[in-house]
């Protein structure tokens, strides 16, 4: 079933709002671990698509690992930022919905971050189409680990200004088989300035008015410089979990 056309309307003002942040997400967003790419790959997948690709946190993992990567990006200035971090890769502009690829053109599909963005209902049919028979599509989100303090009390000043709420374990069904799921714990060393960049790189604060977005950095900078884990400190680390779901076009 596709969306209703207002949920389509507010998932592509949110989607194409990361533009005009591209740096900021460069900067801010985290990578992933080594550990997300041997589960997200299969064995022998050689030419790979990393779908919504953004700035190319993950297709710079899947360039070192030695694949044959093509990125496809709907946004400009994403694309920009992915061609200078990763000029190996083919990049593209495209869509889940309308892959610029031929049929059965990859062995493998991962989309990093992004698969909350897409139409599910036209884009599984176009992944399946742009896929070898067996190959693979991956689903990927890096989650905050909330279990920490100073995590919570930073998504509880998020969430007093706006809140985004994704399905980071969706069913995909045909033409793709059974779903296997995974979660990966890691942490991610950063610095008070790309904490604030992630935050501001977010497409929920992008889109908030100009005042509201001030108030809510503002709110960010005051944890940082009370809160007693991260008072006084110039980096520190970030926990979190990535949720993985994948299906193999049989």
């Amino acid at each position: 079933m596709g969306e209703q056309p207002a949920e389509a309307r507010s998932r592509r003002a949110h989607a194409a709002s990361f533009g005009d942040a591209a740096a900021a997400y460069q900067r801010g967003r985290p990578p992933y671990p080594v550990s997300v790419l041997a589960w997200a790959v299969p064995p022998g997948a050689r030419r790979i698509l990393d779908l919504g690709a953004g700035t190319g946190k993950f297709t710079r993992l899947l360039a070192d690992a030695g694949l044959d990567v093509v990125a496809v990006e709907p946004s400009a200035g994403m694309r920009e930022q992915l061609a200078a971090a990763v000029p190996e890769a083919a990049v593209l502009d495209g869509t889940a919905e309308r892959i610029p690829l031929p049929d059965g053109h990859v062995d493998a599909v991962v989309v990093a971050q992004a698969w909350h963005w897409a139409d599910p209902g036209r884009a599984v049919p176009e992944v399946a189409r742009v896929l070898r028979p067996g190959g693979t599509l991956s689903l990927l989100w890096n989650v905050r680990d909330h279990t920490e303090p100073w995590v919570a009390r930073l998504d509880e000043v998020l969430h007093r200004h706006t809140r985004q709420d994704v399905d980071t374990a969706p069913d995909l069904g045909e033409p793709f088989g059974p779903v296997e799921r995974a979660e990966i714990r890691w942490r991610h060393r950063l610095g008070r300035g790309e904490l604030l960049d992630m935050v501001a790189s977010r497409s929920y604060v992008i889109v908030l008015p100009e005042q509201r977005r001030r108030e809510l950095l503002g709110s960010v900078e005051e944890l940082l410089d009370s809160h007693p884990d991260l008072r006084g400190r110039e980096s520190f680390d970030l926990p979190y979990v990535t949720r993985c779901t994948r299906a193999r076009r049989p």
